[in-house]
């Protein structure tokens, strides 16, 4: 690629928070700040083009080596110093920063610029030998590492052996003469490893780190967390390179990071986390447990009024809560990142209430701060307050939830017990990158180092994983795969149950309750804030308010997917407007599927009608208890569509019995025939075989039996005062002449039921929509069909042309690690492809029927990308199981205020060719 722009490299003090696409969002909020006057160290941003063009080129731009030695050269004169200088050194970090945040998925490197010899300096106008040869080691550390591909364990193990030596636990106890022979000790380690010495010139150290990050973009944790999250691959990063200050100066300096608010709960107030002594990559790795903000104001409460300030300011500058790294060197307090803040389900909610009621945002935006998927997490099962409970040892609250599984010690084993379908808790001293995997595979996660702001607890809280941090009293003993605490001991398969909310950890499986969101949609508020407290009672409440202005705001109407009475009173009480999708089949099962056995099996018509007559009683009944339960409300029934397979009795345990029959001569007549039937009737791919409309034109009687008992329970209720809305659907449909024959019995039926029961009987009938044919020929279609219902399911597969059950089991698992597909198309509508063939029906339908009513029944209605999707095509309705049905009218609301797709950046969301 040729860069569109000759410019690739920004000083701080020449951007702002607008341009994420170009400077990544750490760049563009770096800018704003600096922008807004605020202690930042100065800098520049190397933009993520640069990084798309070495992606695809394998080198950097021509222009990047002169623009980077052009910005060096006015940051060197800015702050008085020389990169790598022998006196007085200008040291650097070089950070990345993508434009959607990754935490902990990208490369950093601090301290870039000490050599044998600016170590020296630095340590002179430090005017501290140990802080010198601390940051020293510490570069060799995380650039061995991170650049030169050396096993981070031979560092660790280095400095474990070393604080053995000396007696002590912390790598702060160590002295100048201790760190100066642990560097010597990393520089033999990074020749062993490489076979070079570590580089000495800093603008090579420099150009290096930069590759570095360049290349971290593409390694195997970031590209898992991106598929995960949904960011597109093809972005790339920026490169933060930022003159160094120093937390590591000695006891009046330190790092941290806060929150404005807390980001577990939401709770108003400052909340962080403080390490007096160190670097930022100390707070955030959890190697060390950390300090509570308030010690900072006893520590420096000069620097803490002048944070507390800042965080007023960029709240309100950013009208969120924001996240906030920075260091304290000697007394002066700088600023070195704010992004937007990851928070949990419970927070998003809590926050987007609470800004608007502070009047920093609208109603509107706060709809478009939280997502289906958070509050798909609130509806999660809690512990039971009321159930037996035996402590193990307790930790910080990093993430809320509650996790039940068996433990495990290292990523791998989490991954490999849940492929085998164990729910898993992931136990470590501290997570890292590396640990990604396991992180996603864990129902829960356990540290026994960090704080708040750990890595294990960011990431966890943005995939809405359960966990606990921080927890000093369990020693972990990944080696022998043990914890202990309390005395207790614990062996890797041990269960444990994380309390997410308190902290709390507890010896084998807690029972789990309803949570108090559900039980406000199943009863609603005033019985669900009985007895709660005041936080729950809040999220509660910012819940209600959120979704009560998402039914407000919102076209698309919300149905739900149920097949029995009860099915459709839950739905109901889940704020559903109707029934989208009544799959019949689901009525034949049971004690009730020798009846319709009977039926397709039957010799000769008089056989059938016997069987079907046996039908017709039980159908008005379940017709009557759906249409009861959603009165008033539209209800779609969809006529019998299952592969024919399953109403058949087993052919192979048929042939057996047959065989076993033969061999003792006692064959038995009737045997004979049923296998000779289901040998007649049997199918090699039954998905696409004799099933839906195609059972109902060749089975006669069995589509005008469902007919007339929906007919039926219709004319009873309505003479019982009620007011059913049935709606029927014919599945599978490939020809409107199909759909015309079957209609043509339908309409025949009802007016004579309608007649013999004297009421109005006006009942719609429409297709389901499931194959690419009847799609492409829709304008056809819509001549016979009052109404389309799209059967996603089905549509993707007979789109792709695969077996949902067979290739999701088989090599999706592939599809997706090789970057196919970036979620899998069942699980998300394929915009492209089978949402092409949405939208094309959709116009075509109602250019033939402009009153054409069209809706989705797939439980691609659920998911929130794919809502959004059908509200830019026009459907009336989606459709999904009772559950999602809050999350789907969430979604609709969010979709009517205009905000894009999560994959918008995308003209295809799921394929990468």
């Amino acid at each position: 690629m040729k860069t569109s722009t000759t410019r690739l490299v920004f000083a701080f003090c020449e951007g702002d928070k607008d341009q994420k696409d170009l400077l990544g969002g750490k760049g563009a909020n770096l800018a704003e700040m600096t922008r807004l006057g605020l202690p930042v160290p100065p800098g520049f941003t190397i933009t993520t083009e640069a990084c798309r063009f070495y992606l695809e080129q394998g080198r950097e731009p021509d222009l990047l080596t002169v623009q980077v030695t052009t910005a060096l050269r006015r940051l060197e004169d800015e702050v008085g110093r020389r990169l790598g200088d022998a006196t007085d050194p200008l040291l650097v970090s070089v950070r990345s920063g993508a434009k959607h945040s990754m935490p902990g998925m990208m490369e950093t490197v601090l301290n870039v610029g000490l050599n044998d010899r600016s170590v020296l300096g630095l340590a002179d106008a430090s005017g501290d030998e140990r802080f010198a040869w601390d940051s020293y080691r510490r570069l060799i550390q995380m650039f061995g590492k991170t650049v030169l591909g050396v096993d981070g364990e031979a560092f660790g193990s280095a400095l474990e052996a070393a604080k053995l030596r000396k007696g002590v636990d912390s790598d702060i106890e160590l002295e100048a003469r201790d760190l100066q022979a642990l560097v010597a000790e990393f520089k033999q380690i990074v020749l062993v490893h490489t076979g070079e010495e570590f580089p000495q010139e800093p603008r090579r150290q420099l150009d290096l780190a930069t590759r570095s990050v360049f290349d971290s973009w593409n390694t195997h944790r970031a590209r898992l967390y991106r598929r995960r999250e949904r960011i597109p691959h093809d972005l790339g990063t920026a490169v933060n390179v930022c003159a160094m200050v120093f937390g590591n100066l000695g006891p009046t300096s330190g790092t941290g990071v806060c929150f404005t608010r807390d980001p577990a709960t939401g709770k108003k107030g400052v909340y962080g986390d403080y390490l007096a002594n160190a670097q930022g990559e100390d707070v955030v790795s959890g190697i060390r447990n950390t300090l509570p903000l308030d010690d900072l104001a006893r520590l420096d409460p000069d620097s803490y009024a002048e944070l507390t300030l800042i965080m007023r300011r960029l709240e309100t500058h950013y009208r969120d809560l924001c996240d906030i790294e920075f260091t304290v060197e000697r007394g002066k307090l700088w600023v070195l990142q704010t992004r937007v803040g990851k928070r949990t389900a419970a927070a998003a909610f809590r926050i987007a209430v609470q800004l608007v009621d502070e009047g920093l945002i609208t109603m509107d935006e706060a709809l478009e701060r939280v997502a289906g998927a958070q509050l798909a997490q609130l509806m999660f099962p809690q512990f039971d307050a009321g159930a037996e409970r035996n402590l193990w040892t307790r930790g910080m609250a990093a993430s809320p939830g509650a996790a039940v599984g068996r433990i495990v010690f290292d990523p791998a084993t989490a991954v490999a017990w849940h492929a085998r379908g164990e729910r898993v808790i992931l136990v470590r001293k501290e997570t890292n990158p590396e640990d990604l995997e396991g992180m996603i595979a864990a129902t829960g996660i356990l540290t026994s180092r960090g704080g708040k702001t750990s890595h294990a607890a960011v990431v966890a809280r943005g995939m809405g994983k359960t966990a606990v941090c921080g927890a000093e009293s369990v020693t972990v003993d990944a080696a022998r795969r043990v914890a202990v605490a309390g005395g207790r001991t614990l062996h890797e398969g041990d269960t444990l149950s994380l309390d997410g909310s308190t902290g709390e950890v507890f010896l084998g499986e807690l029972p789990v309750v309803p949570s108090p969101v559900v039980c406000y949609l199943e009863h609603g508020l005033e019985v669900a804030l009985a007895g709660v407290d005041e936080s729950t009672a809040e999220v509660i409440r910012a819940v209600d308010r959120l979704l009560a202005h998402a039914d407000r705001v919102r076209r698309m109407r919300v149905r739900a997917n149920a097949d029995t009475g009860a099915d459709a009173d839950r739905a109901r009480r889940m704020g559903a407007e109707g029934v989208g999708l009544c799959r019949t089949e689901h009525m034949f099962l049971g004690e009730r599927r020798p009846l319709i056995e009977r039926v397709v099996l039957a010799a000769d018509a008089e056989e059938r009608e016997a069987a079907l007559a046996e039908l017709v009683a039980p159908q008005i009944q379940d017709f009557v208890d759906l249409l009861t339960a959603m009165d008033g409300l539209p209800t779609t029934i969809r006529l019998l569509d299952p592969p024919l397979h399953e109403f058949l009795p087993d052919r192979a345990e048929l042939m057996v019995k047959a065989a076993v029959a033969r061999e003792r001569g006692e064959v038995d007549p009737n045997d004979v025939r049923l296998l000779a039937a289901v040998e007649r009737l049997h199918e090699s791919n039954p998905m696409l075989g004799l099933r839906g409309v195609r059972l109902g034109l060749t089975v006669p009687g069995l589509f005008a039996l469902q007919v007339r008992a929906i007919a039926q329970a219709t004319a009873q209720l309505r003479k019982a005062g009620g007011n059913p809305r049935p709606e029927i659907l014919v599945p599978l449909v490939g020809s409107v002449m199909e759909l015309h024959l079957v209609r043509d019995e339908a309409d025949s039926i009802v007016a004579e039921v309608a007649a013999s029961e004297c009421v109005d009987l006006a009942i719609p009938i429409g297709t389901m929509v499931e194959l690419p044919r009847a799609a492409l020929t829709a304008f056809r279609v819509a001549e016979a069909a009052e109404f389309f219902s799209f059967g996603t399911n089905d549509l993707t597969q007979t789109t792709w042309g695969f077996s949902r059950d067979d290739v999701e089991a088989g090599f999706f698992a592939a599809y997706l690690d090789k970057g196919v597909f970036t979620v899998s198309p069942f699980e998300t509508l394929d915009a492209s492809g089978v949402g092409r063939l949405v939208d094309i029906a959709t116009r075509e339908g109602r250019s033939t029927r402009p009153d054409l009513k069209v809706g989705v029944c797939g439980e691609h209605g659920g998911d929130p990308e794919s809502i959004h999707f059908f509200h830019s095509t026009g459907l009336d309705y989606v459709s999904c199981s009772p559950f999602r049905v809050p999350v789907a009218r969430l979604e609709a609301g969010r979709a009517m205020l205009g905000r894009p797709r999560a994959s918008a950046a995308h003209d295809d969301n799921l394929e990468r060719t």
